[in-house]
């Protein structure tokens, strides 16, 4: 069984402490140098406020991403939140959060489109961990209506799971909105980021922001940048949606 180191790990509560009044940078290792993996964390957590660390199947994705003894290292590396974001097939879900749980992880999300949700969600809190919902495209919105009171934080995919480079589809921005006025009635009882994913580029981001996006899972746009503060300095200025 991997096993994490437990000396870097963010302190309680530490979800309800983000920043609320601007826009969140959650920044995706798969756009990190994984040979120099622990050099990137270094190069980009002091603008981080959650790593992002997309796994895959490739089955359930076609993609076939990050394993546990890599959350591990970036466990050992950083005190900052990791989100760690499953797209499993249901057969091996429970035992990807037990392992994940074990490597270090601190919010873990899994998918609407999984059978036994509020199971696995189960699996999750056990563990003393933060919980997610994520939706592809294709999946409705209100999918993740049941749930709402038991996650953290609801992703919304704005390109087809798994493939990196695509452009954002049309339907992202809207489905962000419902999703703000979806959960806009618990905002004062209960906490759910509401995250936007793929297709993150420099001139998506405003209109993710004013549709309701709350944090932005960075990649190129945050690891391939030339002047990376000024980039960072740009995306925590981002004006919110109304």
């Amino acid at each position: 069984m991997t096993q994490a180191a437990t000396d870097l790990r963010p302190a309680r509560g530490w979800l309800e402490r983000l920043p609320a009044d601007r826009l969140l940078a959650e920044m995706s290792l798969w756009s990190a140098d994984l040979g120099r993996l622990v050099e990137d964390i270094a190069r980009v957590e002091a603008f981080t406020d959650i790593f992002h660390i997309d796994v895959a199947d490739g089955h359930f994705s076609p993609a076939l991403l990050f394993f546990p003894d890599l959350v591990v290292a970036a466990r050992r590396a950083t005190v900052k939140p990791l989100h760690v974001h499953l797209m499993v097939a249901d057969a091996i879900l429970a035992e990807q959060i037990a392992q994940f749980a074990d490597a270090g992880a601190d919010l873990i999300s899994i998918h609407g489109e999984n059978a036994g949700v509020d199971a696995a969600l189960d699996l999750i809190h056990a563990r003393g961990l933060k919980s997610g919902i994520v939706l592809q495209l294709h999946s409705p919105v209100d999918m993740a209506k049941p749930f709402l009171d038991r996650i953290s934080m609801l992703t919304l995919l704005g390109t087809r799971i798994g493939v990196k480079g695509q452009g954002l589809d049309p339907l992202a921005e809207p489905r962000l909105q419902e999703a703000r006025a979806l959960l806009a009635p618990r905002r004062a009882e209960r906490r759910v980021i509401l995250a936007a994913d793929g297709g993150i580029r420099e001139h998506t981001v405003p209109g993710l922001r004013k549709s309701g996006a709350e944090t932005i899972v960075m990649g190129s746009l945050a690891f391939g940048a030339s002047d990376f503060g000024k980039r960072m300095q740009w995306v925590r200025a981002m004006p919110g949606g109304t």
